[in-house]
C-alpha cells in the first residue's frame, strides 16, 4: 500500500484526520505509536473540532518536524529554513485545495464546532471529502520526504 492507501485507510478505520497521517509515516519516526497518536489527538477537525487549520496539514507539519526540524532555542537561519519547509508543504497543498483551513475546504459556516464527533456511518464518508483530502496530504509529504534527504 502506498503512504496515501494508508492514511485514507487510517481515517476510515476511525483515526482523525492528523492521526491518520501521522499514523501513516511513523515507519519513519524516532517515536512510538501511542505517543505520536497522542500527540496528535488534539489536532483532527482542525484542531478539536474548532475547524482552523485541517488536522491533515498539522500532521504533515508535526511529521515535518520529526523527520527535520531543530530542538534547540533557534532564531537564526534554521529557524528560517525549516519555517520556509513549512511554508512549501502549505503552498502545495493550497494549490490542490484553495485554503488549508477546515471549514474553508468543507463549506462549513461554523467557526467553532461542537465538540462531539460525528459518527463515522457510510453516509458521513459520502459527504466527507476528508479521505481524499488525507490521502492529498500523505502524496505531499512523501514526495517531499522523497527529494529531501533526511538528516541523520
Amino acid at each position: 500500500m502506498t503512504r496515501r492507501e494508508i492514511a485514507m485507510a487510517n481515517f476510515k478505520n476511525g483515526y482523525n484526520c492528523s492521526q491518520a497521517i501521522t499514523l501513516a509515516f511513523a515507519d519513519m519516526l524516532p517515536i512510538d505509536e501511542t505517543t505520536l497518536l497522542k500527540m496528535a489527538s488534539s489536532f483532527g477537525g482542525g484542531m478539536g473540532r474548532l475547524r482552523e487549520v485541517c488536522g491533515s496539514v498539522s500532521g504533515m507539519f508535526m511529521i515535518t518536524g520529526l523527520l527535520y526540524g531543530y530542538d534547540g532555542p533557534e532564531t537564526g537561519q534554521v529557524k528560517a529554513d525549516h519555517y520556509a519547509r513549512i511554508q512549501e508543504l502549505a503552498h502545495k497543498f493550497e494549490e490542490q485545495h484553495g485554503s488549508i483551513v477546515c471549514r474553508e475546504m468543507l463549506g462549513l459556516n461554523t467557526k467553532h464546532d461542537i465538540p462531539v464527533p460525528e459518527a463515522r456511518t457510510a453516509e458521513y464518508y459520502k459527504k466527507r471529502p476528508c479521505a481524499e483530502i488525507i490521502g492529498d496530504a500523505a502524496e505531499i509529504l512523501e514526495q517531499y520526504i522523497n527529494e529531501h534527504p533526511i538528516p541523520q
